[in-house]
């Protein structure tokens, strides 16, 4: 095996030490290191490909790697497993899934175990930012309380965010990465005396009797809770083009959990369809990590996430097609080359503006939904329920912070204690939910001294970092408002604190004291890019505002100091007339397409993954008549396989809507009690 897709350094992270694990797959040897999940392991040894499916032999890899599909099944010493969940042991046999398991010869019967009950005040599913907060109110408040998650580690998305945070600095941690804050809220929760920690446990199904059902660490247990708190949070919305079901095309959410916690480099040139916050920061986790990113396309006219999200990739030299889509993705096997295409008005790709290019992964990142099928169970059984973070309502993490915060004083009310609301917590949950508000013009501010800070934020986003970070107090936003831009009143002292500070790497700081002459000036910029990316001496292209071609620069020193949090600060020399236009430089040439123009077609779109249906089969059922999600579960069979139809359904109500059919005719699939599949020997108690 090779070690080439491991992560050796990382510019935010830290690259531990850790034991290695021997397994083999197919017969040939590998190692994990200790803790990892099979498919991280196998990706770092560059397997892509787990297995094919029994229809059509199709390729099977890595899609969500969050237990939410099918698509990484293997045999891990002889049992079917999620490879994105079930962590490697020593001396693991592991085979690649090809058609159907073969049943044990062995027909002797086992003994099975009276399933235990555990019953206790409160149950909180996710232990996510908002399962975090909850739990925290409740434990100050004493009460019995279990907190569950599936994964072997509190924090949930918290843990793959290298980023620092927006919002506020006082009330959710802005400007702390979202890996500390999870390591804050993992250490308070911890104290909680009265509060229950329960990893490796997935809630796989809520019943009449109101007993939720449980396996904890491979044991089916059932909690009897008084009340319930559903923090599942949100999974990854899916999109189906020619290609798309290929090993390589992944989730951007999966991409970071292989990158930020697994440290595995599972790319080498990738991109990425979908500009919201999600594909944007994807993209830039991806430079951290030493990948090429080739370009992102978003079928909007603009994107949709936070404008220095998108300002920082393409300072770096990523570019952004906006009113652009994914045609097809190409490939034998795995993918190698993907093709992009313009739309009209009407979403339709326009002939002729067709490009291809050489990839080796497609990132998917087209929004997210709910993850609240438990949370519609409990409210049918009558169980006192509610929804926190993103499965109640898709946002930041700094509003799901807020929303358990909120949740658990709602949850203590209804017990009966002492828990009054704050009426600022509900207008601070709504500015972190908001989405981007009105852009301005960039404008340079009024020279105020021979040094300043260049603020380039110009979009109404909830972040105050610049302005509690400023010693001097030289940076105010506007009435205190945090959605305003901020800014810079005189009296810099050229700390490049605020610099730091900015979670958007939005702030330059100008020096003219450097040189009198006024021939050059120097510049301070934030950097999180790996170390010998560039060195003193270097001659770099610098950028403007929005990408765009400035002239030449002289890098001067990278500096790196404890008090900047993982950020140097990188010192470069312009031309003094560039001062105020440079606000990057890029590391990253641009990749020219292998072909352009049309391209054939080349099949027919798989739509559900676990079956490996077509679009051609979902169309033909409809037209003839088929309005219930149920007939189509019986006739071509989607969502019948073991996603439970979590990653096609929402295409399949696409394709209704593009033929035609008001989504109120359409009778969605019958929820069944069962939200995730458990194995027979859990039940028994083996």
């Amino acid at each position: 095996m090779t070690e080439n897709h491991r992560i050796k350094s990382h510019p935010i992270l830290d690259v531990p030490k850790r034991r290695e694990i021997p397994f083999t797959f197919d017969g040939t040897h590998f190692h994990a290191y200790e803790g990892e999940v099979i498919t991280s392991a196998l990706i770092a040894g560059g397997v892509t490909v787990f297995g094919e499916h029994e229809k059509d032999h199709g390729a099977q890899g890595l899609f969500c790697a969050n237990g939410q599909c099918s698509q990484c099944l293997l045999l891990a010493d002889g049992v079917p497993e999620k490879g994105c969940m079930a962590q490697v042991k020593p001396g693991m046999i592991v085979e690649s899934l090809i058609g159907l398991p073969k049943l044990p010869s062995d027909d002797s019967r086992i003994t099975t175990h009276e399933i235990p009950v555990k019953k206790c005040t409160a149950l909180i599913v996710g232990a996510g930012p908002a399962g975090i907060n909850a739990a925290i109110e409740l434990g100050r408040a004493g009460v019995d309380t279990i907190l569950i998650d599936d994964k072997y580690e509190l924090g949930g998305k918290l843990t793959l965010q290298t980023h620092g945070f927006f919002g506020s600095v006082a009330d959710c941690w802005a400007g702390t990465r979202g890996i500390d804050i999870a390591g804050i809220l993992t250490r308070e929760v911890e104290r909680q005396e009265s509060v229950e920690i329960w990893l490796d446990s997935p809630a796989v199904g809520i019943f009449e009797d109101k007993a939720i059902g449980v396996v904890k660490s491979g044991r089916y247990i059932l909690i009897e809770p008084e009340i319930l708190l559903i923090a599942t949070g949100a999974r990854e919305k899916n999109l189906a083009f020619p290609g798309c079901d290929l090993p390589g095309v992944y989730g951007a959410g999966a991409f970071q959990t292989l990158v930020n916690r697994d440290l595995v480099r599972s790319s080498e040139r990738l991109f990425i369809i979908g500009g919201g916050n999600v594909g944007l920061i994807a993209g830039y986790h991806a430079i951290q990590a030493g990948i090429e990113v080739v370009g992102l396309v978003e079928a909007l006219p603009k994107c949709g996430g936070y404008k220095v999200h998108e300002d920082k990739l393409r300072r770096l030299g990523v570019p952004i097609w906006t009113s652009h889509t994914v045609v097809r993705a190409h490939g034998d096997r795995i993918i190698e080359k993907v093709t992009i295409a313009a739309i009209d008005d009407k979403w339709q790709p326009v002939k002729g503006t067709e490009q291809t290019f050489e990839i080796d992964t497609l990132l998917i990142a087209v929004g997210l939904s709910p993850v609240d099928e438990l949370y519609g169970k409990a409210q049918k059984y009558g169980l006192p329920v509610w929804a926190a973070g993103d499965a109640e309502e898709i946002a930041e993490a700094s509003a799901a912070i807020f929303s358990g915060r909120i949740t658990g004083r709602k949850m203590l009310a209804h017990l009966g204690l002492d828990a009054e609301v704050p009426d600022e917590w509900h207008s601070t949950q709504e500015i972190l939910r908001s989405k981007p508000g009105e852009r301005i013009e960039f404008t340079v501010p009024e020279k105020r001294g021979d040094v300043y800070p260049v603020i380039r934020c110009v979009e109404e986003i909830p972040c105050d970092p610049c302005q509690e970070a400023c010693p001097v107090h030289a940076i105010d936003m506007p009435d205190g408002w945090i959605m305003a831009q901020p800014e810079f009143l005189g009296m810099c002292i050229g700390c490049s604190q605020c610099v730091v500070a900015c979670p958007g790497l939005a702030i330059v700081l100008v020096d003219e004291r450097a040189d009198p002459s006024q021939v050059t000036a120097l510049l301070t910029l934030p950097w999180e890019i790996s170390d010998g990316t560039v060195n003193p001496g270097d001659e770099v292209q610098t950028v403007g505002f929005e990408a765009s071609p400035v002239g030449k620069g002289t890098i001067k020193a990278v500096k790196k100091s404890p008090s900047h949090d993982r950020r140097r600060l990188v010192m470069l020399e312009v031309p003094y007339d560039d001062r105020h236009e440079v606000s990057g430089f890029s590391i990253q040439s641009e990749i020219p397409p292998v072909s352009t123009g049309e391209v054939p077609d080349d099949g027919d779109i798989i739509v559900c993954r676990c079956e490996r249906v077509t679009k051609r089969e979902v169309v033909e059922h409809i037209r003839a008549g088929a309005r219930d999600m149920n007939q189509l579960k019986a006739t071509v069979r989607t969502g019948m396989g073991a996603c439970g139809g979590k990653t096609c359904t929402e295409l399949i109500l696409r394709i209704f809507r593009e033929e035609g059919v008001d989504l109120s005719e359409v009778t969605g699939f019958t929820q069944r009690p069962f939200v995730s599949e458990v194995p027979l020997k859990d039940f028994a108690g083996i």
